[in-house]
């Protein structure tokens, strides 16, 4: 397939997008849920078996360690990482684990992880496992697909589609594969998930996201409560909430022409950088190259005219909100 039809199949059917470069950790142990809840932007101790969350490590100063998924199950927690930042993300936990009693354990190589996304996806994992996680993004529920043991896992459309996480045994994901292959689930390529993704306004971390980021300077609604106790970095979060701003945030751009921007590509207003380019793609839903980037406070409501400048170009674009109106 190409790219183009590959993003129809998401959008109109279904498609399978790889996640095997995410990582898992393992948390068991009593005091598992208080130990995570006091570490991470999101609440952790009122979910129950069968819940979880999306969540952000942050650093003292309220800048994004790593952005996680966090699924709760009866006996355990099971935290799920970025690409390559397993090892860093254990670390950063272990540093803070004292007398609690709480095991980390880094299982990734036991685990294989899928994501089905489109408008068929639940109607599919039914279909070949004959069950559904409910409804609510990050819940999660044990299955088979025949004689494989799977975890279905609602995503939160970053795609902008219905979806469903699929983890199972590391050894039994090719049997997996082969069972979505035949029920007509397709993989999905990079070009397209970019579009994809890009379009439903979604930050990668490690591209949009990353160490130098503040919270707030992103969309952080699913990844933060405003009630729960202390953890690292809410200081400043709370700081920026009740009694000052951030001086950029992410937004999405429209650009006129056919070329897609460099990460990093800047932005401008008439002389002056504004801002940097994070992610683009050709967006096969607006038929033009759209971006994520960082722009200046006073240059990110919807619909301001910019620049963006890369190999001695410039292209006309708009902010856009996020996610983009297709």
């Amino acid at each position: 397939m190409t790219p183009d039809e590959e993003y129809a199949q998401v959008r109109q059917r279904v498609g399978l997008l790889d996640r095997s470069d995410f990582g898992v950790l393992d948390l068991t142990g009593r005091d598992r849920a208080t130990f995570l809840h006091a570490l991470v932007s999101n609440e952790i101790k009122a979910l129950g078996a069968g819940q979880g969350c999306a969540a952000t490590l942050l650093d003292v100063h309220g800048k994004v360690q790593a952005v996680l998924f966090v699924w709760i199950a009866e006996d355990r927690i099971l935290v799920v990482t970025p690409p390559s930042m397993a090892a860093k993300t254990f670390e950063a936990l272990d540093h803070y684990l004292f007398s609690e009693k709480v095991a980390i354990e880094d299982v990734s190589r036991e685990h294989a992880l899928t994501l089905l996304a489109g408008p068929q996806a639940r109607a599919t994992v039914e279909r070949l496992t004959g069950t559904n996680p409910p409804a609510k993004a990050w819940s999660h529920v044990a299955a088979k697909l025949g004689e494989t043991p799977v975890r279905l896992v609602s995503g939160a459309d970053e795609t902008g589609e219905a979806e469903v996480w699929v983890m199972c045994p590391h050894g039994e994901a090719s049997k997996l594969r082969e069972a979505l292959a035949g029920a007509g689930v397709p993989a999905i390529g990079r070009e397209a998930y970019e579009s994809l993704r890009i379009e439903a306004g979604t930050p990668v971390f490690g591209h949009d996201v990353d160490e130098s980021v503040l919270l707030p300077e992103i969309p952080f609604e699913n990844l933060l409560s405003h009630n729960k106790g202390c953890y690292p970095g809410q200081e400043v979060v709370v700081r920026i909430r009740d009694r000052g701003h951030v001086n950029r945030m992410l937004r999405g751009l429209a650009l006129e022409g056919d070329q897609v921007p460099p990460q990093g590509s800047e932005i401008a207003v008439d002389d002056a950088t504004i801002g940097k380019v994070t992610s683009a793609a050709w967006s096969f839903g607006l038929a033009r190259p759209i971006a994520l980037g960082f722009v200046r406070r006073q240059h990110a409501e919807a619909g301001t005219r910019v620049a963006v400048r890369f190999a001695g170009t410039s292209m006309a674009a708009t902010v856009s909100a996020l996610p983009f109106a297709r």
